[in-house]
C-alpha cells in the first residue's frame, strides 16, 4: 500500500494513543517534536558522559528533537485536558505545535473540554491555549487549574539557576504573562493538591518549577501518573542530571528520584511530557538507577 493511500484511511505515523485507567478514559496525543540543545539535557553532566549516553540511545550530540505530549482525561461527564503543548505562535519550531489539530482528529472538539489542568507556565505547556481562533471555541465557564505558586512565580520570575540559550528566558517570561493575562478570570488556583474528578488528582511537587505539578489518575485499583517535566528520558539512568530548564535544580532531582522510587515501588503507569510517544511505561529499578519499561502497545 501506498503511502498516500495510508494517509487517506489514517495518519500513517499515529499521534495518539488510548489507555484505560479503570473507568478512566486516557488519551496520550502528541503535539510534535521539538529541537533542543543536547547539552541542555544534563548541565551538570561532564560532556564525555552526555556524548556517550547519546551515542547509546542513538541520538545526535548536538541538537535532540524532544518529544511533546499532552494528555486529555475522560471522567463523569468530565473532559480534561492536561497541558496544552507549543502552540503555532512559534515558527522557528514547525513540528510542534499540533494539539488542536490533533484533537480535532481524534474527535474531541475544543469547546467540549471542561477543565484544563497546567503542570507549569512553560511555553510547550501553555503554548496551545494562546493559538488564534482557540480561545474563542472554549467554553466560557472553563475551569483552569494551576498551583498558586506557580502563578505567584511567574509574576517575577527567577533564571538564575537555569541554563537556557539566551533567547528563552524573554520568551518564557512573555508567554507566562500573556497566559496570565488571558486565563486570570478562569483560574482556579490550588496549594498542594486538588481533585479535580473522582480520581483525578493534581499535586503540586516544585522543582522544576515552583509550582509544578503532576496528575495522578486511579480506578478500580489501575494508576497511571502524568509527571509533566518531572521525569525526562535521561532521567532514568541519570536520574541526578540536571535538565538546563529546571528553576531548582536540586529539588528537581530529589522530586525525581523520589517519583520514580515510588512509581517502581507501586507498578503505577507513566507518561510524562519529554518521553518518547506514546510515552506510557512502567517503572523498574536498576541498582541506584532506573528502567523505562514501555507499556505493550494495545491495538
Amino acid at each position: 500500500m501506498s503511502v498516500d493511500n495510508v494517509s487517506q484511511l489514517d495518519e500513517l505515523v499515529p499521534s495518539r494513543y488510548a489507555v484505560q485507567v479503570g473507568d478512566i478514559e486516557v488519551l496520550v496525543i502528541s503535539d510534535g517534536v521539538l529541537p533542543i540543545t543536547s547539552s541542555t539535557l544534563a548541565t551538570n553532566a561532564r560532556s564525555a558522559e552526555l556524548s556517550s549516553w547519546l551515542d547509546d540511545m542513538f541520538l545526535p550530540r548536538d541538537v535532540v528533537d524532544w518529544p511533546l505530549n499532552v494528555v486529555v482525561v475522560r471522567t463523569g461527564g468530565r473532559t480534561i485536558l492536561v497541558d496544552a503543548g507549543l502552540g503555532v505562535e512559534f515558527p522557528d519550531f514547525p513540528r510542534a505545535g499540533q494539539t488542536v489539530h490533533r484533537l480535532e482528529a481524534a474527535g474531541i472538539d475544543p469547546g467540549s473540554v471542561t477543565d484544563v489542568v497546567l503542570t507549569h507556565l512553560h511555553m510547550d505547556h501553555i503554548g496551545g491555549l494562546l493559538t488564534d481562533g482557540l480561545k474563542a471555541r472554549l467554553r466560557p465557564d472553563l475551569r483552569v487549574h494551576l498551583a498558586t505558586a506557580e502563578a505567584e512565580f511567574w509574576e517575577k520570575p527567577d533564571f538564575s539557576q537555569t541554563v537556557m540559550p539566551r533567547p528563552i528566558p524573554d520568551v518564557l517570561r512573555r508567554t507566562a504573562t500573556q497566559f496570565l493575562n488571558d486565563y486570570r478570570g478562569q483560574l482556579r488556583p490550588f496549594e498542594t493538591e486538588y481533585e479535580v474528578a473522582p480520581g483525578v488528582l493534581i499535586s503540586r511537587t516544585g522543582g522544576h518549577t515552583p509550582g509544578h505539578s503532576i496528575v495522578r489518575l486511579e480506578s478500580r485499583g489501575d494508576q497511571l501518573t502524568f509527571a509533566g517535566d518531572a521525569v525526562f528520558a535521561v532521567g532514568f539512568d541519570n536520574p541526578e542530571w540536571q535538565n538546563g530548564f529546571e528553576h531548582d535544580p536540586a529539588e528537581a532531582t530529589r522530586v525525581r528520584v523520589e517519583l520514580l522510587r515510588e512509581l517502581a515501588a507501586t507498578g503505577g503507569a507513566l507518561v510524562a511530557t519529554h518521553l518518547p510517544f506514546p510515552s506510557v511505561c512502567h517503572v523498574a529499578t536498576a541498582g541506584d538507577v532506573f528502567r523505562c519499561v514501555p507499556a505493550t502497545w494495545d491495538f
